[in-house]
């Protein structure tokens, strides 16, 4: 009851709208009829937005609270079409005609799932709702799989807990945010991946670097931000279902609904569960764990003719896990085993006011709350945490000139958090018994600003510095700075620099360890902040080759150099997990080329590679290789459609580069690294006219890292550990779904 009363509060208190999502379709006319142009796109000159519609070619776009906007629809093959929004308009329809007058539907390419954006100041890798559905995507962390620039992995061999790893660190230092909220914060981050089901999603964008200082001062290597489906879409009901031979079954129900002119909400649903065990690699344990998730949102959105816009909504999810031996029971001491229980509510307002009928200036404000238990177990340790958290932000903005925007505001978050780890032994061959307790209450203000200087298309320089004081850190400063020059309309660099902070969370942060008998070696108790520093560069140019509009070759270089790091190391003591400051060096230099092409009509191809070379101090070796950390990734992605996009067929190559191994790990190859490896996924999907049918394929090479789990025949013995993963641990997986959309 107190988490709906919460909800309710949300509701009532919402102040601050700052979007307007306008439903609208694209449309070609043959024979007198209406034919859908699928997967054609919208651009709002005025903000440089750019939307892709779907395969029915319909679309939404963001005009917030703008009362006249310029927008022009796009379709490869085909004549432009510009229209002029005026505010109140609820549908936006465009008619294409084809070049020359053609009188005969010609479809000749389609977008790529994974393109970079041109107008950001901040390279911006965008991940489209094509692109989400390339491959399984049951939720956020496989959506990255088509991305070299992005390293998906399982944090141990146990939980199923998957990260990301953006220029080569750990995704703690990747800020995540819901729709430029930030999310997945604190103890949050180890399984967040997991409660963002794909297919609730309408875009994904990747920036790299520091970025912008309005949502927080937590982002070091980049910013990932998720754009959810939205209340105004034009779909009163979506249905996915979803099996895998990995005995997985899913199902996710979204509705949106139009209430009235004023008001919208949508409603999503997800349920998932792992209804067996495996264990391909024949060490005795689960690849996977068994785990079932209940996964609720609601989401509203109140637009009223004046400019004013409120958005508000909630979340709940309860996620259960049971991994370990194959033959481990809830509750079991004669096998080692781990259940984890999990449960995550959130709820959030955005309210936005226009003060001018121009709408070039406003006010907003964001108020978020979380509230986050676990309860795990992993065999003779118990690990408890809990995490209540407040965000707000309010801003005034103003964009009055042409050249000159500036955005300031005032702060405020508050975190209480409990960590607690206790393990006592029964077991004889085990005589260590570790409590910790890693609590801590953060109260934070703080203002921030950030200026914009627009020189038309050719030069944009962004600025932005917050300030901060935390009670248990004191003054935090973050200056950020971006800035993109564009040479010609087909050569543009951008130069990114900043400082980024976080407060770490011991455990959470490095949930992995809990998969372990070693001994926790604590040699620190003011842990400190998290401090680096990150800058970098991008060169992208747009090549006029191929049969597309979008080809383009991309060259990104970014150092991270940290002043304060929680070091986390189990080479320091045998059957130890030392955690202490960082004392000396730890930086990180990573290298990405990008490349897209269509060679002929509706075929695209993608190659990527990424290389990394980080060092950190470890106590008592110095500077050296930070271990697990993967030097290469290479990503081919093809991607080949028939005429009207009936049939697309997906097919993505990985090479994943070597990891620096830990002195008592075994490698195959007999060298002090794990070996390289490819990956291979496929996906046949076919399109009907109101739902669509996939089939597809992941791991295809069927490789598995071999002795993932150290002393696995013994796991009692407390040289025990599954916490160092640097491949895959299940073989083939084949799976299948469908996709069924009613349109208003």
């Amino acid at each position: 009851m107190k988490k709906i009363f919460i909800a309710i509060l949300f509701t009532i208190f919402s102040l601050n709208a700052f979007a307007q999502s306008v439903p609208g379709a694209i449309y070609e006319v043959v024979n007198s009829k209406r034919v859908p142009l699928p997967f054609s796109q919208v651009f709002w000159i005025e903000k440089g937005t750019l939307v892709e519609a779907d395969a029915e070619g319909r679309f939404s776009i963001d005009l917030q609270g703008a009362k006249e906007a310029t927008l022009v629809a796009t379709y490869i093959g085909y004549n432009k079409d510009t229209l002029n929004y005026t505010q109140g308009v609820e549908f936006i329809e465009f008619i294409l005609s084809g070049d020359n007058t053609l009188t005969d539907a010609v479809v000749v390419g389609r977008q790529a799932g994974n393109y970079l954006s041109k107008m950001p100041p901040v390279k911006t890798e965008v991940i489209t709702a094509a692109g989400i559905c390339k491959l399984a995507c049951c939720n956020l962390a496989e959506s990255f799989e088509n991305s070299a620039g992005v390293t998906v992995g399982y944090s141990d061999a146990i939980t199923g807990s998957k990260q990301i790893k953006l220029l080569g660190l750990s995704g703690i230092y990747t800020q995540m945010q819901d729709e430029n909220r930030p999310v997945m914060r604190g103890l949050t981050s180890p399984f967040g991946l997991s409660y963002v089901p794909g297919q609730w999603l309408e875009s994904i964008q990747i920036a790299k670097g520091p970025s912008s200082v309005l949502n927080g001062n937590e982002a070091i290597t980049g910013q990932i931000n998720m754009e959810y489906k939205k209340p105004t879409d034009e779909k009163p009901f979506f249905l996915n279902l979803f099996g895998s031979s990995h005995s997985q079954v899913e199902g996710n129900v979204i509705s949106s609904l139009q209430l009235n002119p004023k008001w919208s909400t949508i409603i999503l649903g997800h349920y998932s569960k792992k209804l067996d065990s495996h264990d391909n690699n024949k060490d005795g344990f689960r690849d996977e764990p068994l785990a079932q998730q209940i996964n609720l949102a609601n989401r509203w959105l109140y637009a009223d003719p004046n400019g004013l816009q409120v958005k508000f909504g909630f979340q709940f999810v309860k996620d259960d896990r049971e991994g370990g031996e194959m033959d481990y029971k809830k509750g079991s001491t004669d096998s080692w085993g781990s259940v984890i229980d999990n449960q995550l509510f959130n709820a959030y307002t955005k309210i936005g006011l226009p003060l001018d009928e121009e709408q070039t200036q406003s006010l907003a404000l964001f108020l978020d709350y979380s509230d986050y238990i676990s309860n795990s177990n992993y065999w003779i340790r118990n690990y408890t945490g809990a995490q209540q958290s407040l965000f707000a932000n309010f801003m005034y903005q103003n964009m009055s000139s042409e050249n000159h925007h500036y955005t300031v505001g005032l702060t405020a978050k508050r975190d209480n958090v409990k960590e607690r780890v206790a393990s006592v032994s029964s077991n004889t061959t085990i005589t260590t018994i570790n409590k910790a307790k890693f609590d801590r209450l953060e109260s934070v203000a703080g203002v921030f600003g950030e200026y914009t200087y627009l020189n038309g298309e050719k030069l944009s320089l962004v600025t932005g510095l917050r300030a901060e004081y935390s009670s248990l850190y004191g003054f935090m400063i973050a200056p950020r700075l971006n800035f993109k020059y564009t040479f010609t309309e087909d050569l543009i660099m951008r130069l990114s620099g900043g400082r980024g902070m976080r407060t770490p969370s011991i455990i959470a942060d490095n949930i992995g360890i809990l998969s372990s008998n070693y001994k926790f070696n604590i040699k620190d108790n003011d842990w400190g902040v998290e401090d680096a520093w990150t800058v970098g560069g991008n060169l992208t140019g747009y090549l006029n080759i191929g049969a597309g509009e979008n080809s383009y070759l991309s060259f990104d270089y970014f150092y991270t150099n940290f002043q304060n790091q929680v070091i986390v190391d189990q080479d320091l003591l045998q059957y130890n997990i030392s955690i202490y400051n960082l004392d000396g060096q730890a930086y990180t230099h990573t290298y990405q080329l990008d490349f897209t092409v269509d060679p002929i009509e509706r075929f695209n191809v993608t190659a990527t590679l990424r290389y990394t070379d980080a060092k950190v101090t470890l106590e008592g070796r110095g500077l050296v290789e930070r271990p697990m950390t993967s030097k290469y990734k290479a990503v081919l992605n093809l991607q080949y459609a028939l005429p009207m996009n009936k049939w697309i067929f997906d097919f993505t190559a990985q090479l994943n580069g070597p990891m620096k191994l830990l002195s008592f790990m075994e490698s195959p190859n007999g060298t002090e690294y794990s070996p390289a490896y490819p990956m291979l996924f496929a996906q046949v999907t076919k399109k009907f006219r109101n739902f669509d049918i996939y089939i597809g394929g992941e791991n295809l090479t069927n490789y598995t890292q071999k002795n993932a789990i150290i002393k696995a025949d013994d796991p009692f013995n407390k040289g025990f550990n599954a916490s160092l993963v640097w491949g895959p641990l299940s073989g083939i997986k084949v799976y299948g779904g469908i996709r069924l959309t009613i349109w208003k």
